[in-house]
C-alpha cells in the first residue's frame, strides 16, 4: 500500500495545506503495566492476525502488482488542484513504475538505488532527493512492514493500547527502527486489517520532526489478497494526496524488463516527434508557472507514490 513512498510529480502533482484533527494511541492502563516482552508478543499476535486477514499466504507471496487508478492533489488552501489517471506496476518491496493515462508520456522508474523518469523533455535519471524519498518510504511502506521489517534485528515493537480510530474500535501497535523512526499501525477490531499508520521521523540536522499519516480504507478482496481501494497521505498536517484504485491485480508475472532505463528510452521512441515538440512547448510553460509560484513561496513539491502492496 505504499503510498510507495513515490513520484506524483509524473502527474504534476503539487501538495497543499489541509489543516487535520490527529487522533494519538492511546495507552491502556494494561499496556502500562506489560513487561517488554509481554508487550512486544502481544503486538506481533496483532501483526500475524492481519496478516492473515490480508490474505495469508497469498498476501505473503504476492510477487508483482498492476493497479490502474485516479490522484487527487491538493494546493494550499486545501483546494482540488490535480485528478489525473494512472498505472503502477511493481515488484515489492523496491521496484516501481507508474505512467499517466492515457497517454504514457510521463513516467517515473525506480529500481532498488536507481531510477529514471521519462517526461515531456526525454529520459533522464531522477533526481537524488526522488531516490532518497524512495527509499525512505519503502522503510516505512505497511506492508514491507508487515511482512518483513517487524522481523528485523534491532527493531523494537510493543502494544501501544486500544483506541477508536476514524469510529472504529482499533489496537494499536508501535516499532522504533535502528533509523530512529517510530511506527504506529492501528488495527480495526472488527476485520483486524490495518486502518491508519503514522510515522515521525526527525531530521539529523535540524532536529525538526516530521509526522506523516496515511488511511487506508475501502478494502476488496483481489486475488486472495484485502487490497485497500483508498489511500490517503498527509504530512504535517498537509494533505499530500488521495489516491483511489480502479483495478488491481496481483502475480501477473510482470516483466522485470519494465523496471529499466531501456524500457524508458524504447517508450520515448515511440512517442510521435510533432508531440514532442507540442509536449516541450507546454513543458517550457509549465516551468515558467512554477518558477513563478516559487519565488512567490505559494507552490510545495512533493515526490509520493501510492501503490497498494
Amino acid at each position: 500500500m505504499r503510498v510507495s513512498g513515490n513520484q506524483i510529480w509524473l502527474l504534476a502533482i503539487l501538495g497543499g495545506v489541509l489543516l487535520v484533527v490527529v487522533a494519538t494511541p492511546a495507552r491502556s492502563q494494561d499496556e502500562q503495566y506489560l513487561m517488554p516482552e509481554q508487550s512486544q508478543t502481544k503486538a506481533l499476535n496483532l501483526v500475524n492476525q492481519a496478516v492473515e486477514a490480508l490474505g495469508g499466504s497469498a498476501y505473503l507471496n504476492v510477487k508483482d502488482v498492476t493497479c490502474t487508478g485516479r490522484l487527487s492533489s491538493f494546493d494550499h488552501s486545501g483546494e482540488v488542484t490535480g485528478f489525473g489517471k494512472f498505472i503502477d506496476y511493481s515488484q515489492p518491496p523496491d521496484k516501481d513504475r507508474q505512467e499517466n493515462l492515457p497517454k504514457r508520456n510521463i513516467i517515473s522508474v525506480f529500481n532498488g538505488d536507481k531510477g529514471w523518469d521519462l517526461d515531456r523533455g526525454g529520459v533522464s535519471d531522477a533526481p537524488q532527493s526522488d531516490l532518497a524519498d524512495y527509499k525512505e518510504d519503502i522503510q516505512k511502506d505497511v506492508d514491507n512492514i508487515l511482512r518483513h521489517r517487524v522481523h528485523e534485528k534491532g527493531v523494537e515493537l510493543r502494544y501501544a493500547g486500544p483506541d477508536v480510530v476514524d469510529l472504529k474500535q482499533a489496537q494499536w501497535i508501535e516499532m522504533v527502527d535502528q533509523d530512529d523512526r517510530t511506527i504506529r499501525i492501528a488495527f480495526a477490531d472488527n476485520t483486524h486489517l490495518p486502518i491508519r499508520k503514522t510515522v515521525e521521523t526527525r531530521n539529523s540536522r535540524t532536529r525538526f520532526k516530521t509526522s506523516e499519516i496515511e488511511y487506508y480504507s475501502n478494502y476488496h478482496p483481489i486475488d486472495g489478497v484485502m487490497t485497500p481501494f483508498q489511500i490517503t497521505r498527509e504530512r504535517n498536517g498537509i494533505k499530500i494526496y488521495q489516491v483511489f484504485f480502479d483495478v488491481c491485480h496481483y502475480n501477473t508475472s510482470v516483466a522485470d524488463a519494465l523496471f529499466t532505463r531501456e524500457s524508458l528510452d524504447q517508450r520515448w521512441a515511440q512517442i510521435p516527434q510533432k508531440e514532442k515538440v507540442r509536449d516541450k512547448k507546454e513543458t517550457d510553460r509549465l516551468k515558467d508557472k512554477q518558477k513563478d509560484d516559487e519565488d512567490s513561496g505559494n507552490t510545495t513539491s512533493s515526490k509520493d507514490t501510492p501503490s497498494p502492496h
